[in-house]
């Protein structure tokens, strides 16, 4: 028996509650601009602190022993993979889980594209003020100027490598990027789908999708604008390649959050098409059986 539509993967909740996020958001973008770009900003802070204690943390296991670098790239993921459930609790807004709400805000017709993507631009716009703000702040202290601002320079350096080796580096970045948001857009999905009831679960699914991308050295268009924000102000920067960076992590982190999640999900559980679907099936099971019927009389 063909389950209802309600209950196809993930499931008609999960459609619900994302369109419920897209009308509120679209509504305070609208209406009260200055309320959702704090909240935006304040999912860059977020960003900015938990980002740089990534990097201290990994200089404090390397300071110990060199060899213990990767062990200290764990723990530093596993430490930067509470922002998300920061971000998520405080009721921040940050880019790439917008991402996904947004498409299916638009595959709906709850949003149009110009609604959308001016969302997304605010949303940018804010978590990058407050990057800038956390950028300002480590700037007129000494936070990075010991072995953490070393591995920032370095991982800087690397990831602007990958805008000016040429378009094999460029692929890499822009692949990098889509797994990135796939793994934050997962967990959003668990989030959102009613599946899921004990908070403990939903902040271990961010901490993991995180604390993975964080890991795995894929590419975060917002992380990477505040980070580069705070070399900027600290050693400073190349800003060319690393606008470039950003932006392809940008068009990355859409494919990945917002196609591959957003628009995936959309489509598997949108309702037209799947009573569209089920007609369908309805009428050739009508048809095989009146071609039975017309047989057995004929005998």
């Amino acid at each position: 028996m063909a389950d209802a539509p309600e209950n196809l993967f993930p499931g008609k909740t999960f459609v619900s509650t994302v369109l419920e996020a897209a009308d509120t958001k679209a509504e305070m973008s609208r209406s009260i601009t200055q309320v959702y770009l704090m909240r935006a900003a304040m999912a860059g802070i977020i960003i900015g602190i938990f980002y740089l204690a990534n990097y201290t943390i990994i200089a404090g296991f390397v300071a110990v022993d060199p060899e213990l670098r990767t062990i200290g790239k764990l723990v530093g993921a596993v430490a930067f993979g509470f922002a998300l459930v920061f971000i998520y609790f405080t009721r921040s807004e940050l880019l790439t889980s917008n991402m996904m709400i947004a498409t299916i805000a638009v595959y709906h017709r709850r949003m149009r594209v110009r609604r959308a993507s001016a969302l997304l631009a605010l949303c940018l716009l804010g978590n990058a003020l407050g990057g800038l703000l956390i950028a300002l702040l480590v700037a007129g202290s000494s936070m990075i100027d010991d072995a953490t601002g070393t591995l920032v320079t370095q991982a800087v350096e690397h990831k602007l490598d990958y805008v000016t080796s040429g378009s094999s580096g460029m692929l890499d970045l822009f692949v990098r990027a889509i797994l990135c948001n796939l793994l934050i857009n997962l967990a959003m999905l668990l989030v959102y789908n009613g599946l899921v009831k004990a908070d403990g679960v939903k902040v271990l699914a961010m901490i993991v999708a995180v604390m993975l991308f964080a890991f795995l050295g894929y590419e975060h268009s917002v992380a990477n604008t505040v980070l580069f924000t705070i070399q900027g102000f600290h050693g400073g920067i190349d800003i060319w390649p690393a606008l470039a960076n950003v932006g392809i992590a940008l068009v990355g982190n859409f494919v990945g959050g917002g196609l591959l999640i957003g628009w995936y999900y959309a489509y598997a559980n949108d309702p037209e098409r799947t009573q569209r679907a089920l007609l369908r099936e309805a009428r050739l099971v009508t048809r095989e059986a009146a071609r039975a019927a017309s047989g057995a009389e004929g005998r």
